[in-house]
């Protein structure tokens, strides 16, 4: 499907707080970037919400830039993979284009009754068989279930008929393709608890239990093969759009993690880890989520995952809500500079608290605070909480696998912090290996849709020409900081069922 004009394959990254054009070349490298910071919208404490317009235009807006930048023209373009964040969904009028309300992020938390409801009313097994899912606010259904009341109620008038649901890679697709394509792949739609991940469709009981029209939703395709094609008025060609990942099912396809017992952990706006299962679904009575990994032709990778709701979204905090410090960069040298918290613990429950605990009513707090704890103390505490986070996750997947966890494969923003790596090795006591090119999520939907169009033709030759970063080996400090995980677990009981009902 490639021809000699075609030289690149395009990735479309549209995360929580910024949406990231990137081409790679034929090594799998990059050859250029452009990112755009995402408005982050907070109508009240515990909700969140995107402008799904402003998503449509920076994506345009960075993929343009790209071009531009790298004097790289659109036919070069062998074709475009899409890897967004998860979970994050709205409601549109086909007719207009227009959404019908803000997008509802991944981390809110305003359905949060409606899941105690559920819960009462018996329902939280159900689901979870149905799903692999954990009854949560954090995935699409309760959302799109608020999102669908609010409009009949806020906009009466609103003709059903032509309302359309999907995720933020449904939204971006229909729009790339000219409002032609209304779909989703499978890796997504097994994160929206409606997906029934035995068969694969939409589950008709859940869809009555939400009360969401089947007509809304997206047809659900594989992550790998043609989706559709970029409408021809935006770059002058019609550019095949050949994969769709979740964010963090496209960083495991890049890390290689095909075979079942191989982990990765991106380091993003929460923390996930996903450890392959093969082709048979992996059930966890350790809190973790069953989930697809990715699909292609009639086969089916499913995966085992520990979500974990604040990760870079602390560091954020620190920055930009109590300005403890000026840039997430400077952390490290922080941290550096004292030789441990001086008894400080932080539990970054901003959002509630995702696996293993899946607790809404959980918050964040600092213990352990006397006169003579500094700055730098609680800075320090912040990333080491990150660690620790990770850590009771692998813990919980020792004990679903036969397989203790010998190695973490590690991307994301705050995988570039040396302290942090260092830390999680000592507190895993496992090496942490990170490779060169941190935007996993990007080259892994690279790597799909530069398969799935003949671009590439060998998938195991491009996992063994990743190169290699550094390996962080568990070092002398690795005894204190595991006994100190200890009376951080003890912290996080303090933390949990703060909100009461």
């Amino acid at each position: 499907m490639t021809n000699n004009e075609t030289k690149y394959i395009l990735a479309l990254d549209l995360g929580t707080t910024g949406n990231r054009a990137i081409i790679f070349n034929r090594e799998g490298e990059i050859v250029g970037q452009n990112y755009k910071e995402l408005t982050q919208h907070y109508p009240q404490p515990g909700w969140l919400e995107h402008d799904a317009l402003e998503i449509c235009q920076d994506t345009l807006s960075v993929l343009e830039q790209v071009l531009q930048k790298t004097n790289i023209t659109a036919k070069e373009i062998a074709a475009i993979g899409l890897t967004v964040q998860r979970e994050t969904c709205l409601l549109w009028d086909k007719t207009t284009g227009k959404p019908l309300h803000k997008a509802i992020v991944w981390q809110d938390r305003r359905t949060a009754p409606m899941c105690r409801q559920l819960k009462e009313e018996g329902k939280a097994k159900e689901i979870e068989q149905r799903t692999g899912l954990i009854l949560d606010p954090y995935f699409s259904a309760t959302k799109l279930a608020w999102l669908i009341n609010w409009v009949k109620e806020h906009k009466p008038d609103t003709n059903f008929d032509n309302v359309i649901a999907g995720t933020v890679d449904t939204w971006m697709l229909w729009n790339l393709t000219g409002g032609k394509v209304h779909a989703t792949d499978h890796s997504n739609a097994s994160r929206t608890m409606l997906m029934n991940l035995d068969t694969g469709n939409w589950d008709e009981t859940l869809l009555d239990l939400f009360n969401i029209p089947a007509h809304i939703m997206p047809e659900i395709k594989p992550s790998m093969g043609i989706f559709g094609h970029t409408d021809a008025e935006l770059f002058g060609l019609e550019i095949p759009i050949t994969a769709i990942f979740g964010d963090q099912q496209a960083a495991l396809f890049a890390h290689g993690c095909s075979r079942p017992g191989l982990l990765k952990c991106t380091y993003g706006t929460g923390s996930f880890l996903i450890v392959q299962a093969g082709h048979d679904v992996m059930r966890s009575p350790n809190g973790l989520l069953s989930t697809v990994a990715w699909t292609k032709d009639k086969s089916t990778n499913y995966a085992l995952e520990g979500a974990i709701f604040t990760t870079g979204a602390s560091i954020q905090w620190l920055r930009d809500g109590i300005k403890l410090i000026n840039s997430a960069a400077e952390t490290e040298d922080i941290c550096n500079q004292v030789k441990d918290t001086n008894g400080v613990y932080f539990v970054p429950a901003l959002s509630g608290l995702g696996a293993p605990h899946w607790d809404m009513s959980a918050r964040g707090l600092f213990l352990g605070i006397t006169g003579g704890v500094q700055r730098e103390h609680m800075v320090r505490a912040v990333l080491e909480a990150i660690a620790y986070q990770v850590k009771e996750v692998v813990e919980a997947i020792n004990k679903d696998s036969d397989l203790s966890v010998a190695r973490l494969k590690v991307d994301g923003g705050a995988s570039q912090n040396n302290f942090l790596m260092q830390f999680q090795a000592d507190a895993l006591g496992v090496p942490i290996e990170r490779p060169v090119v941190l935007d996993a999520t990007a080259q892994g939907a690279a790597f799909g849709a530069g398969l799935a169009v003949g671009y590439w033709d060998d998938y195991d030759q491009l996992i063994v020409n990743r190169k290699i970063d550094r390996i962080f080996e568990p070092g002398n400090n690795a005894p204190a900081v595991q006994e100190n995980f200890l009376t951080w677990a003890k912290a996080v009981q303090r933390a949990k069922q703060w909100i009461e009902d």
